[in-house]
């Protein structure tokens, strides 16, 4: 036996309706909203070698490098803190390492460098194999790492092939707090990197 709809049960179906149809847009716009603040503002670099996007809330510096030096040949730093000159002379000795001495709670650094390959060695080819900026590309993300010395949790190298037997690298040093938050960035980063042809 059906119900008749009276306009008394109509106005309160429309009722009903419109209560739904609010709570869900309102969940809706919320999760929208929330989504767009964990989502960090993007600056871009560029520059004649590699081009990329990367959070607003780190600083892209180009390290300044002595006028002579061998096998380091950084190209540009990012930090969410002051970076210093990575290399230091005395008489006729270069000592070059990292460009912050302690990453602060919740700090990154990163960078892309070309790497140091010593004559016979084997070729940066180890990790897990991806491709970044339409090139072969090789990744490790160690817990420590090499970043260990700066205070960092978490180290993450990308090896990039740009032709044959020639690498470009990127490292990234991430400390605790917001490690999560941090590994999508450097993801994001990776992602959206370029290389100049």
């Amino acid at each position: 036996m059906g119900a008749r709809l009276t306009p008394r049960r109509l106005s309160a179906l429309a009722g009903i309706a419109a209560t739904l149809a609010l709570t869900s847009a309102c969940g809706g716009v919320g999760q929208a909203a929330q989504a767009a603040a964990d989502a960090p503002t993007l600056q871009n670099y560029s520059s004649s070698t590699v081009s990329f996007s990367y959070p607003s809330a780190w600083t892209a510096s180009e390290p300044v490098l002595p006028v002579q030096i061998l096998h380091f040949h950084p190209l540009v730093y990012l930090s969410t803190q002051p970076v210093h000159k990575p290399c230091a002379t005395h008489g006729n000795e270069t000592a070059c390492g990292w460009p912050v001495r302690r990453l602060q709670p919740g700090g990154v650094l990163a960078g892309w460098a070309f790497p140091y390959v010593p004559p016979g060695s084997p070729m940066p080819r180890e990790g897990k194999r991806i491709q970044v900026g339409g090139h072969p590309a090789w990744r490790t993300d160690q817990r420590g790492g090499d970043c260990r010395r700066i205070g960092a949790d978490r180290t993450t190298v990308v090896n990039v092939e740009l032709g044959h037997q020639y690498f470009v690298s990127f490292t990234a040093c991430l400390r605790g707090p917001g490690l999560a938050r941090a590994e999508k960035s450097v993801d994001a980063l990776l992602a959206s990197t370029k290389f100049a042809s």
